[in-house]
Order: C-alpha cells, then sequence, then structure tokens
C-alpha cells in the first residue's frame, strides 16, 4: 500500500487519518516531482493531475481524496468512518464537502500571503483580514453542525472528524483558531489527542516548520502552486487578481490539468 502524499496537503491528512483509524499499514511518499506539473513521471502516470493524494494498492490506483476515502471504507468496512443512518451519511458528506472546498481554499490563500509571501503591505493585509473573517464564518458554520456532541458523527469519531480535523488545525496553526472553551475548540483538543490525528499532526508539524526554507523554491519558478477552482476564486473575491496575474507572468503558479 502505497499513498503519494504532501504532509501539509489538508487532503493527504484526511487519507492519513483514515488509513490509521482502520489499521491500514501504508508507505507515505512525497513525489520528487511534486509542485513541478511534470507529466514524465510515475507521480503523473498515478495521477495526471500530479495532485496529491494518490492511492496506489496492488493493481489499483485511485486519485481525488473523496474517491479515496470511499475506496477505503469499501475496502476495509470495519471499523466504519460512516454512520449506518442516510441522513447521517448525508450529513458528514457534506461536511466533508464543504471543509474540502470553501475552508481549504481559505487556509491556502492565507498560506500564499504567510509562507509564500505572494503580497506585501495593503495587499497582505487585506488578504489575511478576508481569510480572518471568512474562517470565523465557517467554523462558526462548523460549531453549528457539532453542537454538543463529541464528534461530528455524535458519539463515534468518523467521516466528517478525519476531514475537518486538517482544516482547523491548519487555522490553529495560523493563528485563526476557535475561540478558546467553545465546542469547536473542545472537539480540537480532543481530536489532536487521537492517535491517527496525533501522529498525522506531527507530521504537519515538522513540515511546516520547513516552509520558510522551502518557499523559494515557488516563488523563484522550481516549484509551482497550483491555482484550481475555489482556490482561484478565493483569490479573486478576496482581491487578490493582482497575486494572479504576477504569477501567470512569473511563471510560478500552474493550473490543473489539462494545462495550455
Amino acid at each position: 500500500m502505497r499513498l503519494y502524499e504532501h504532509p501539509l496537503s489538508s487532503y493527504a491528512q484526511k487519507i492519513k487519518i483514515a488509513l490509521r483509524e482502520k489499521g491500514v499499514t501504508f508507505t507515505a511518499e512525497v513525489p520528487g516531482s511534486f509542485g513541478t506539473g511534470r507529466s514524465d513521471t510515475p507521480f503523473a502516470a498515478a495521477n495526471p493531475r500530479t495532485e496529491v493524494p494518490v492511492l496506489i494498492d496492488g493493481d489499483v490506483t485511485i486519485f481525488e481524496s473523496t474517491v479515496i476515502l470511499e475506496y477505503i471504507e469499501e475496502r476495509w468496512p470495519e471499523p466504519p468512518l460512516l454512520p449506518r443512518d442516510p441522513a447521517a451519511r448525508a450529513f458528514a458528506r457534506l461536511t466533508e464537502d464543504v471543509c474540502d472546498t470553501q475552508y481549504e481554499a481559505v487556509n491556502w490563500g492565507f498560506g500564499e500571503v504567510l509562507w509564500f509571501r505572494r503580497a506585501t503591505g495593503a495587499l497582505a493585509d487585506q488578504l489575511r483580514t478576508r481569510a480572518a473573517g471568512q474562517t470565523r464564518t465557517l467554523q462558526a458554520w462548523l460549531e453549528q453542525r457539532l453542537g454538543e456532541a463529541v464528534w461530528f458523527g455524535g458519539d463515534d469519531f468518523g467521516w466528517a472528524d478525519a476531514a475537518a480535523a486538517p482544516m482547523v488545525n491548519r487555522s490553529v496553526h495560523y493563528g485563526l483558531g476557535p475561540e478558546p472553551g467553545t465546542p469547536l475548540a473542545r472537539w480540537h483538543a480532543r481530536v489532536r489527542e487521537r492517535p491517527s490525528v496525533a501522529a498525522t499532526f506531527a507530521e504537519f508539524d515538522v513540515a511546516a516548520a520547513k516552509m520558510a526554507a522551502a518557499s523559494d523554491l515557488y516563488t523563484s519558478g522550481g516549484r509551482r502552486r497550483e491555482y484550481r477552482d475555489h482556490r482561484l476564486e478565493w483569490m479573486v473575491k478576496s482581491g487578490g487578481i493582482e497575486v494572479v496575474l504576477a504569477g501567470l507572468r512569473d511563471g510560478n503558479i500552474r493550473f490543473p490539468w489539462p494545462e495550455g
């Protein structure tokens, strides 16, 4: 079992949490060509989008994190991450969808300013302010869904928890975490102690500590950050269209496959 991943990828973290919850042994590998967009590598052969995560299970190769999560749930049904009730299953999937789209985009955009210095001065302040406000909105939405329950699925850790954990934890890393003492803050304290999550977050912490040194690779053109769907939308609607134009001019951003 091999997983192409990056410790900073919230999508890959979700998959690692699920595999660890299931007790599935896997080998994690950061592709050497990650971020280059190259199409002549084993990674690109496994996923023409050259995005992580990619799960390779024998002759089976799967990309797109939600599809991978569904495969894991069906391939290793115990312990289940999805509840049995159809409405509860839909609740979990909707929580994942918002985390994978809107929440990931806000975290990504904040990182573009913090780690990759895509903007400075007033524009950087504006983008950080927008991200902080949007984070509060998303956390309020998650908190309403959590209520006073122990986990998003009620008494049992599950699908929605695995999806939300990397997103909220990234916010905490950025200093945008939930207010202390709130239900979502208490949930984060619980989830980070869970062995599957603790191991995944420890890998994130190691990688995050190296980002300042590695960020020049993504602005010099050596590697390119992928501006796609909700990420691109976030940058434009938050006032960062100049960041996109500069990235196109300097050749240090890319768009999803097929390009051109």
